[in-house]
């Protein structure tokens, strides 16, 4: 077949020989698979609807968001049976729903809630993040505080994670709602990552205020479905993972301004097999990935373990994956290359969709119907 693609013409076969120069650039960064007995494996709770993400409270408790548009309390032991009431109208559809949920630095004493969702905007739909006080089980004030512009139909791409960095400003992901061309556009907050201050308003350093032809909330672009960030734990940088198309999945670390790319260069090709962009790599203006997976393993969820249960882990990078199910763990060196990666929880044949850590011990969800809330323990914990 290959010799036949020859005879009609060199064009016929560029999309193969960029899978396998992809390929062969990720030679050298092959994960194994943990077969070691480390840690293990404890449910929490199942019986949820494609559980996205997942917030601690102060008090114990953890928030679980459900996509077709629920929040749910994870109390004692067990799942409460209601949801959270006071959520706004939540469009259900395709990979939107209800999403991202993050607690404001200063929860205790403000009780605010953060979280996107795919939000009904003039016939379309698009991502949005909102915020709420969550008291008593349930949510009030709720202020919308962005969205992305402009709205459109389909089902695809919405992003979206939600970080507070060091200083207390807001970052928000957003997909390009699988049109392309959308993420190098300025004037378009599809495919791009977005810098707020906590109530909304945009931070007079953002790197596009004051340019014609751009909005002002950018903070760089260039992104394709970001479904994943989290702050290095000693250099406060922002790290983002995001899905390639068939290959080409990027881990990237966000600086203001920057272009990371998409679609004019990456390391992959379409679905269909088709080149995309421009069929090249790399481009003088934009940014390389400091990772990147092919074939892809479509990631979802991003945190950085720290913590005394797994000693020799601090410092890794966790990465959920939903093409290949399970959770990947990196580890980096002093430069923040990627030295090595080791493939967890594949026995589970689980779709991970979020990895949080707190008190040392991992928690993941599962994006099933029903899904799973999971913890990650040492194999001696009581």
């Amino acid at each position: 077949m290959l010799m036949h693609s020859m005879r009609t013409g060199p064009w016929r076969i560029l999309p193969f020989l960029l899978l396998l120069a992809s390929l062969a650039a990720c030679a050298g960064e092959q994960a194994h698979t943990d077969a070691s007995a480390d840690y293990r494996v404890v449910p929490l709770t199942g019986g949820l609807s494609h559980p996205w993400g997942l917030a601690f409270l102060p008090e114990g408790d953890i928030l679980i968001s459900e996509r077709p548009g629920r929040l749910r309390i994870f109390r004692e032991g067990r799942l409460l049976p209601e949801p959270v009431p006071g959520l706004p109208q939540i469009t259900a559809t395709g990979q939107g729903g209800l999403l991202d949920l993050a607690l404001h630095p200063g929860f205790e004493d403000n009780r605010w809630l953060y979280f996107t969702y795919a939000a009904p905007v003039g016939g379309g739909v698009t991502t949005r993040l909102a915020r709420a006080r969550f008291e008593d089980d349930r949510l009030s004030d709720v202020e919308v505080l962005f969205t992305a512009g402009p709205a459109s139909r389909g089902g695809r791409h919405f992003g979206s994670r939600i970080v507070f960095d060091d200083d207390g400003y807001v970052f928000l992901s957003v997909g390009d709602r699988g049109d392309r061309p959308r993420a190098q556009d300025l004037d378009d907050h599809a495919g791009s990552i977005v810098r707020l201050h906590d109530d909304g308003r945009v931070p007079e350093d953002n790197p596009f205020v004051g340019r014609d032809g751009a909005r002002p909330e950018i903070y760089a672009y260039g992104v394709r479905n970001p479904q994943g960030m989290a702050l290095h734990p000693e250099t406060g940088a922002l790290w983002e993972h995001e899905h390639g198309p068939r290959g080409g999945d990027e881990i990237n670390i966000i600086e203001a301004g920057l272009n990371y790319g998409w679609p004019v260069i990456t390391h992959g090709i379409a679905y269909s097999g088709a080149v995309i962009g421009e069929g090249i790599r790399e481009k003088e203006g934009m940014e390389q990935p400091l990772y990147h997976w092919t074939p892809s393993i479509a990631p979802s969820g991003m945190a950085f373990y720290r913590g005394g249960a797994f000693p020799g882990w601090d410092g890794d990078l966790l990465v959920g994956a939903l093409a290949h199910r399970h959770l990947a763990r990196l580890t980096l060196d002093d430069d923040n290359a990627v030295v090595s990666e080791v493939r967890m929880l594949e026995a589970q044949n689980r779709r991970i969709r979020d990895v949080r850590v707190r008190d040392g011990l991992i928690y993941v969800l599962t994006d099933h119907d029903p899904g799973e809330l999971l913890r990650l323990e040492p194999p001696g914990q009581p």
